[in-house]
Parts: C-alpha cells; structure tokens; sequence
C-alpha cells in the first residue's frame, strides 16, 4: 500500500514561493510503515504531472508494483498513477471527499449530509454503497447538483475499498497516515517563515519523520494486526505479493 499527498511550503528561489513537497509513505509485505520519499517540486501547486516523476522514482528505486495507492482528489492523479503501475487500484481518501463534499453545501445541512454520507462509506458492500448513495442523491441533487457530480465522477475510486474486511479498510480508505506527518511537518516549519532552498526545507522535513514521540503516532512502525490483514492481501493479490 502507498499513500500519496502534498504540503506547501515557502522556499526562496530567487523570490519567496509557494512551493509543493510531495510525500509518499507506504506499507510493506511485513506490515511496517514509512516514509519513502519526499521530493520539492516547482512552484503552482500540487501537479498529476510531477506526481508522475515523483513516482517513477520510486519504480527506479526499486517498487516495481503497488497494490493499492491512496491519495486525494487531485485531477488527473488517478491516471499518473496507473502510468506507473498499471496493475495498482487508486483509492480515492475517503475523508477528502466528505471534506469537499461540504464545500458545496451551507453549514447548517453539514450534520445531516455527514451523517448520510458515512451510511454510503461503511456500507457493507459496494452494492449497499450504491443503494444509499442514490437515496442521498435523489435528496441533494436539486439543492447541490455540484456535491453530486463530485461523487459520481470519483465512485470508480471510492469503491475499491468496500471489497475489503474492516481490518483492511482502516489503512486503505484514507491518507490519515500522511494527514498526522503532515501536521507534523506544519508543526517544525511554521514559526520559519520561509526556507532559504530546497535542501534546507527538507532537512527540516527529514528531522521530523525521524523525531520520536512518547505515546504518540509515529511514520513509521508496524501496524496492528497485520497477519489478519496479510492474508486478506494475499487471498486478493496471490502471487503479486511474493510471499510464495
């Protein structure tokens, strides 16, 4: 499994700019996670184009396959994907969607939508997912047509998950993950104003993965139950695993 996002930050090149840094972590065959690279890219915001490069080193580096990518709603990343691994399922983040979900709706239907919105993705399959996903509908079309057309144009990667036992859901349905390094990131640069380049931003970023918390999330580290989900893994994946 690897999981896929972005943060900005300011780094001077020339002048002072707004600059992506672009984070995968991933979780290999014997249930540990880590960071396995992070890479400043130039100025504009988060690009499918240069995920593509950043990915393509990492099939360099020696990831030959990926089962399952994480990652958000980014346009066009699903297929930057794909590029690189044919064989790997995009997973769309769950809690990205219900995110940008509310940004089309007035807060004072918020409650209610959520609510609606976890019976669609706890549903015990794909098809009591699409079940409730047309009650939803058939209620905020007319009021939202736009949150509509968010989830219908991303259920190709929202479902692949629902195929999957709880166990497995849990580190697969969201960049959680990279989500809680990000704040992490957030939380050693943002009193530096800016970076002078890129070397001393990723310092900064690399001290952090290798920090170590008492009783806190770490990056890194082997995840709960992993011979449950394993052979869940292995049931789905079979020889694309290695394990024989």
């Amino acid at each position: 499994v690897i999981i896929i996002d972005a943060i900005v930050l300011k780094v001077r090149e020339g002048s002072v700019a707004n600059r992506p840094v672009y984070v995968a972590m991933g979780v290999n065959l014997d249930g540990f996670r880590d960071v396995l690279g992070m890479w400043v890219g130039p100025s504009g915001g988060e690009g499918a184009k240069q995920w593509i490069n950043m990915l393509t080193d990492l099939k360099n580096r020696g990831i030959l396959d990926a089962c399952i990518v994480c990652c958000d709603g980014l346009k066009g990343l699903p297929e930057a994907i794909n590029a690189v691994w044919p064989q790997a399922v995009v997973q769309t983040c769950v809690v990205h969607l219900v995110r940008n979900s509310l940004r089309y709706s007035s807060k004072q239907h918020w409650q209610k939508i959520t609510g609606q919105l976890r019976r669609i993705y706890t549903a015990p399959t794909v098809e009591a997912a699409e079940f409730e996903f047309e009650i939803f509908a058939e209620e905020w079309e007319v009021k939202y047509p736009a949150m509509i057309k968010l989830w219908r144009n991303a259920w190709a990667e929202f479902v692949p998950f629902l195929d999957f036992p709880v166990e497995v859901r849990k580190i697969i349905y969201t960049t959680n993950a990279i989500e809680s390094l990000n704040a992490r990131f957030r939380a050693a640069t943002r009193r530096r104003g800016h970076f002078p380049d890129e070397q001393s931003a990723l310092k900064v970023l690399y001290l952090a993965v290798r920090h170590r918390e008492v009783n806190r999330p770490n990056p890194s580290g082997r995840i709960a139950g992993w011979k449950n989900i394993l052979n869940v893994l292995s049931m789905t994946y079979g020889d694309r695993l290695g394990l024989n």
